[in-house]
């Protein structure tokens, strides 16, 4: 049995399992990571660090990539979308 814990995304709890990457948290609530220059949403793309499209505001601290960090219970993540 898998263990849940739950992360904050743009204010809305949002459950995932421990273990999960903060990108999955963000997608699971179905929020944009961040937005382009033009305003297009943009999304995580290639989940190992290298794009840096997952970019988003963790526990106030701006620019983190999603796709690399663990996602912590209580955690606080914003994203620009």
């Amino acid at each position: 049995m898998s263990t849940c814990i739950c992360v904050i995304v743009n204010g809305k709890p949002v459950e995932v399992v421990a273990g999960a990457s903060v990108a999955a948290a963000v997608a699971r609530a179905g929020s944009r990571f961040r937005r382009s220059r033009s305003g297009e949403a943009r999304a995580a793309l290639c989940g190992m660090g290298v794009c840096f499209e997952c970019r988003v505001e963790i526990d106030g601290v701006p620019q983190q990539q999603a796709c690399m960090l663990i996602a912590r219970a209580g955690m606080q993540v914003r994203t620009d979308g």
